[in-house]
């Protein structure tokens, strides 16, 4: 007979090793839940996420991380579980991939430890990060190359990690890695019909003949939602080159638009002026300057390609996110030289317009001068060798009048010649003479009239046309502030080698003893050029000014 004290012994070791055997099955069914559980999504966020908490969970650490390795072999983003908002945000900085970090991303396989402070490799912690003892580190891998490490501290109970901890930890790492990869190529296809549906969108957005900045802001918004930035800006160079301008921007904080950078020492100069992308991890630790000072990883990408850069998609991400990775960038470079084709294929478009519609105001500037001059101008010669035939005053006197208004016509006709021959889109004298008085409209309650003869885009010096707009602006400023009119009219008129300019009014006329100052610096402007400038009060109540400058001469030009 066995006696009875090896007999109990016996027993308390098979129950020993059945309560082992029931333990190792719960982990087995936990790590098989733990296995369904990471891949059973799809978004990379949520699954990074998932993995640090089921591999906490599997081995009862209170704490846990993955830290993903960025492309300079340093931690280019931290997944943390375990600490709250309060404790995250204590924390100075997150581990960069130095000490025992940097050892598992220099030798990537797993690593357990019962104090991280007694190890050599052991950097310390940064200010405000909570105490740490026992580590178990496991790499990540994604198609054989190491995606990132999962990283386990503090056992609960205060125990070390074991061989079985480890087992589990590694076996999670490789379905890990599978729900990774699953997760990326789910995003990469994603971001793919993103791309070919805001490719597909900008292109009927062109066809369909909307204005540039509008395709612009839709370039812009599509990038950033491709690439999952948090900013974004397009910059368009001036000067020359030489320093870029935000024309569009979406998600800065501030006025942003209307900003202007310098080519040289910016991210986004740098991009333009290569014709290459540029991507940093993290502006913040470079001298380079960004579109709104951001801190974070920015790309910068050219729209267009080496000697037709059309401008910088500039595109940014909040510190402490996953930085722009090469098949990001690439696809974003990808889009906007699509963009910029778009809009290159767009400008010879409004080019090929615009050569039409001068085609054809040369074409009725011809016939006005061929045909519609020349008769009125034989009718005119008709009707005034008819009217020395005509011996009743009244008679002579109506044909007299016929006559002027005759010339009157053809002064018209010939001021509408020289407004057709001037360049589509330029902005001359005489449509910025119209934007002047339009923009009278809503002070003055009424439209002012406006006429203009001669040939004021070609005849008229740059110079002499900007004290021309001086005048005209400061004169109309007077009759809106002043004059209590009811209606106002502006002339302006090139006979020979003068420019004129006359504005009238039918309001309370120029008050007795008022201020005079504004006068006397029309009558400066005018001085300066050689001529004249009087303001006088009208009989029939209102003012009139008329202020008048010689043009250099030169030989006359015949239509």
């Amino acid at each position: 007979m066995i006696p009875q004290t090896h007999l109990d012994g016996l027993l308390a070791e098979l129950h020993t090793r059945l309560q082992a055997v029931l333990s190792t099955r719960d982990r087995v069914h936990a790590l098989l839940e733990a296995v369904v559980s990471v891949g059973g999504d799809l978004d990379l966020e949520t699954v990074l996420r998932r993995i640090v908490e089921t591999a906490a969970k599997l081995v009862d650490a209170r704490y846990g991380a993955l830290g993903v390795i960025g492309e300079d072999n340093t931690l280019a983003r931290f997944v943390p579980v375990g600490m709250s908002e309060e404790e995250i945000a204590g924390i100075e900085h997150w581990p960069h991939g130095l000490g025992l970090l940097g050892l598992l991303i220099k030798e990537p396989r797993p690593l357990r430890l019962p104090r991280i402070c007694d190890h050599p490799e052991s950097y310390g912690f940064p200010s405000g990060h909570p105490p740490m003892a026992a580590l178990l580190g496991v790499p990540v891998r994604v198609r054989g190359q190491v995606f990132g490490n999962l990283y386990l501290t503090e056992k609960r109970g205060g125990g070390e990690f074991d061989e079985d901890d480890e087992a589990i930890v590694v076996a999670l790492a490789s379905a890990a890695g599978v729900a990774i990869e699953n997760a990326r190529l789910y995003e990469d296809t994603r971001r793919r019909e993103t791309w070919l549906q805001a490719s597909a969108e900008i292109t009927r957005s062109l066809l369909s003949g909307a204005e540039t900045p509008r395709v612009l802001t839709l370039i812009a918004r599509r990038a950033r939602r491709m690439a999952g930035a948090d900013t974004v800006a397009i910059l368009l160079p001036e000067d020359g080159g030489r320093t870029l301008r935000i024309a569009i921007a979406d998600g800065m904080p501030g006025p942003a638009r209307g900003r202007r950078l310098p080519v040289e020492d910016s991210l986004a100069g740098e991009a333009f002026a290569c014709a290459k992308p540029r991507v940093v991890t993290d502006v913040g630790d470079t001298d380079l300057r960004t579109a709104a000072g951001e801190t974070g990883a920015v790309c910068a990408v050219p729209l267009g390609g080496p000697g037709a850069v059309r401008g910088v998609l500039s595109l940014g991400r909040r510190p402490g996110r996953v930085p722009f990775s090469r098949a990001e960038v690439c696809m974003v470079h990808s889009f906007a030289g699509h963009a910029a084709v778009a809009l290159e294929l767009d400008e010879a478009r409004r080019d090929a317009e615009r050569l039409g519609l001068l085609e054809d105001r040369d074409r009725i500037a011809k016939d006005l001068h061929d045909v519609v001059i020349q008769r009125l101008f034989a009718v005119a010669m008709t009707l005034t060798g008819a009217a020395r035939l005509v011996e009743h005053p009244e008679a002579a006197a109506r044909l007299r009048t016929a006559i002027d208004e005759l010339d009157g016509t053809i002064r018209q006709i010939r001021s509408t010649i020289f407004a057709l021959r001037t360049p589509a889109g330029a902005p001359g004298l005489r449509a910025r003479l119209v934007e002047l008085v339009e923009g009278a409209r809503r002070p003055l309650g009424f439209m002012p009239a406006l006429c203009m003869d001669g040939q004021l885009d070609t005849r008229v010096p740059a110079p002499v046309g900007e004290h021309l707009l001086a005048v005209a602006r400061e004169a109309i400023s007077n009759v809106v502030r002043h004059a209590h009119a009811t209606r106002a009219g502006v002339t302006v008129r090139l006979e020979e080698d003068r420019l004129t300019l006359l504005v009238e009014d039918d309001g309370v006329g120029i008050p007795v003893g008022g201020r005079r100052s504004g006068l006397r610096n029309l009558s400066d402007r005018a001085e300066g050029l050689g001529g004249s400038c009087a303001a006088e009060a009208l009989a029939c109540g209102g003012t009139r000014l008329c202020w008048s400058v010689p043009l250099p001469q030169r030989h006359e030009e015949t239509l």
